[in-house]
Order: C-alpha cells, then structure tokens, then sequence
C-alpha cells in the first residue's frame, strides 16, 4: 500500500467575477475511487488549509456521491493540511486536483512548488488533471530543471477555456504557460480524455481524464511495489545464503 496526496485549491471565487468555484469534484471522486479500491491510502492538502471550497457535486454520479459521503473522507476535507506543513517524505504519490480556482493560488505556492519537487526527486509519482497541472509550473527540481521542461504534458486546452465562457476571466491560459516553461502541450478535441504519461509525470486534459490518469500513477506505483518486493525476496536470499554459510564454515572448524 502506498500513501497519496491530493491536493486542492483553496480559492472560492473566479476572480473579482462574484462567481463561485473550488475543486473539480469529478477530478477529486474518480482518482480517490482508484486509489481506494487500489488499497492505496489517501490523505488531503490545500494550499491555505482547512475546507477547500468546492464546485457542484454531480448527484447523478454515484462516484462523486460516495465521494462526499465517505466517512473518512469527510473528515480528511474538514480540515485539510496546508500544503507548506506538508512533509513530502511521507507520500509516494501527490495527486493535484484539478477547478478552475487552482488557475489563482497553484502556480505561485512556493510550499507547493517544494512538496511536488520533493515527491518526484525522491523517486515518487507526480499527477495532475485539467487546471491542476498549474500546480506544475514553476518547480524545479534537484537537477536544475523545470519538472515540465522537455516533456509531454495535457492539461485543458484554450479551446475548453473558450467552450467553457472562462477565456476572458482566467489570469492566463494553462496550456500557453506550460509550453512558455518547455512542455510540449498534447491535447484531444474538446472535452475528449486525454492521458499523457511522460516517466513519474502523469497529466489528464479534463474531468473526463481523471480516472485514467489516477489509473497511469496506479501502474507506475504497482510497478514501485514490485520492485520493493523483488529487492526485498533478493535480500532475504542473501540473507539466508549468508547464514548457510556460516552454518557450513562452523560445522567444518567443528570436524
């Protein structure tokens, strides 16, 4: 069982529009689902801590309805940690859930910037879906470079930005800034799924992502498991060739 992160923005409002916003609901359920049922346990972060505000609950998706009626869970998105008290060496995977309010408070979150780093430097998986790859922007990693820098990232695309009435609301377009940083931006049509796995980086273009790329960092974690277990089956055997020996050396002095 690995342990999961995922984090959500803290900001409730688009802008100076007066129009409400939060975390995806949809990009948060379909992730915790493959990750719950994976065995894998989850924990929750935000960028201010506390309640993350959030977006509509779907009522007709039952994932999004256990979502917010699991015990657990409730009690974990009462009162979230804020993400500059997180200790990074806890979690194998940080997952950073998409909403449009993440356009406002991800990108310049030194404390988020550290923990993502952290995550990937450290040899754990890092995922993002639809507005959460703004959570991308700006870490650097140990080596020096941006962690998008020559890689293959989706996130939504300016053509969803218009679809969606937010083109003129948004600080920026996500998919511009990303290339601006060295991604290279791969998208689908509008509104399709889109997953792109590029090493421990996993990105989603939209909600409609979310599950898949949770099911990408399943396999790269599974892949993380059984490494552990191989190195640990050739220990033991060392270990115990180690032990024969000293039996047989001792029984040889004996004679």
């Amino acid at each position: 069982m690995k342990k999961i992160l995922m984090v959500l923005t803290s900001v409730s409002e688009l802008g100076d529009t007066g129009e409400k916003t939060g975390y995806n609901v949809a990009e948060a359920a379909h992730p915790w689902k493959v990750f719950k049922d994976s065995g894998h346990f989850v924990d929750f972060a935000s960028i201010q801590g506390g309640q993350p505000p959030r977006d509509e609950v779907d009522s007709d998706d039952p994932i999004q309805v256990a979502f917010t009626q699991d015990e657990v869970t409730r009690a974990g998105l009462y009162n979230t940690a804020r993400v500059d008290v997180v200790d990074p060496d806890q979690y194998d995977a940080v997952y950073l859930v998409g909403g449009h309010g993440t356009m406002w408070d991800f990108p310049d979150s030194e404390g988020l910037q550290r923990l993502v780093a952290s995550v990937y430097n450290s040899g754990g998986v890092v995922g993002a879906v639809c507005h959460g790859p703004a959570g991308l922007l700006n870490v650097e990693l140990d080596n020096g470079f941006r962690l998008v820098e020559g890689r293959e990232v989706a996130a939504f695309t300016n053509d969803e930005e218009v679809a969606a009435g937010k083109d003129k609301v948004i600080p920026f377009f996500l998919a511009d800034r990303l290339e601006e940083q060295g991604a290279t931006h791969l998208s689908a049509d509008v509104f399709a799924e889109k997953v792109v796995v590029d090493d421990r980086l996993v990105t989603g273009q939209n909600p409609a992502s979310a599950a898949g790329v949770a099911k990408e960092m399943e396999k790269l974690l599974a892949e993380a498991i059984h490494q552990e277990k191989a190195e640990e089956q050739h220990d033991a055997e060392a270990l115990r060739a180690e032990k024969d020996a000293r039996k047989a050396a001792a029984a040889d002095t004996e004679r």
